[in-house]
């Protein structure tokens, strides 16, 4: 490989600090996602992506092509795609399903819940939500005339397409044990793709949506029985976790829960909420 193939392009082709600024006021205000000084390197490796499917050679002529040249309205949904992060795993942060299938399942039932509604406000490829279906279906096996539902949103397209598909590398279903593995998931008739798909009587029970947790409203029941909202807030400033929960808690039913990520907190934030666990709250 040639010297010349290592040097960084040339300055005429990085993003500028008045792109970068830009970019950075937008995806936040449009997603809640900031953007600080130390991401523009990652900003601009991203960006790139769009840039070939785009055709168009040189990042700040991109940013011309958003602001300046009306192309926002065609491209914000690649352009919120290209910068999102989607880390995801089944059964990530255990703690939360055995809550739900040693106290959380059973009281809800107990209260007369014959639909268990749920949402995973930020889904990711999948692995969240089939998680859950797989520990409501083994509940509602054990308590005959419940049944669930699961909501499945995500601001990222690409993943929500994954997400419907039910496909997954065989390295991603190792947190699943080997009796939900041989209940829940089907493997390839050639193994060499190395791919699994989860059963179609649980992806029946998903519904998927695209949803921005910064609109104002959102199209969503207000009486789910348990919202998850993981790992999603630590990406918001105080002023934007505080709105987005307080929405999320309006379309819970009083008795139902929410479910944050181990790394997130609502200390200094008003909601209508007690905690009950560790990142677990209930509806007063």
């Amino acid at each position: 490989m040639s010297t010349q193939a290592l040097q960084a392009p040339p300055p005429a082709e990085q993003l500028s600090e008045k792109n970068f600024r830009r970019l950075a006021e937008f995806i936040h205000g449009y997603s809640g996602i900031k953007m600080p000084a130390n991401k523009r390197t990652m900003l601009e490796g991203r960006l790139r992506r769009r840039m070939r499917a785009t055709r168009i050679g040189n990042v700040n002529d991109y940013c011309r092509y958003l602001f300046e040249d009306d192309g926002m309205t065609a491209e914000v949904i690649h352009l919120i795609d290209a910068v999102t992060t989607n880390k995801t795993e089944f059964f990530r942060e255990p703690a939360h399903f055995d809550f739900m299938a040693k106290k959380g399942l059973a009281a809800l039932a107990a209260a007369g819940r014959r639909e268990i509604k749920i949402w995973s406000s930020a889904c990711s490829t999948g692995a969240e939500p089939y998680t859950i279906a797989m520990v409501m279906d083994e509940f509602c096996e054990k308590r005959r005339g419940v049944d669930y539902s699961v909501l499945c949103t995500d601001i990222c397209t690409e993943v929500l397409d994954q997400a419907v598909a039910g496909i997954f590398s065989e390295q991603m279903i190792e947190p699943v044990s080997m009796d939900r593995r041989q209940r829940y998931v089907m493997r390839a008739k050639d193994r060499s793709t190395g791919q699994v798909r989860i059963t179609p009587r649980l992806r029946a029970k998903l519904a998927f949506a695209r949803l921005n947790l910064m609109d104002e409203a959102y199209p969503v029941d207000t009486d789910l029985d348990i919202i998850f909202c993981r790992n999603i807030l630590i990406y918001f400033d105080k002023v934007t976790q505080a709105k987005v929960l307080n929405r999320l808690c309006n379309h819970l039913a009083p008795g139902g829960y929410l479910f944050l990520g181990h790394s997130e907190s609502i200390v200094g934030i008003d909601l209508p909420v007690v905690q009950i666990a560790n990142t677990v709250f209930q509806k007063r």
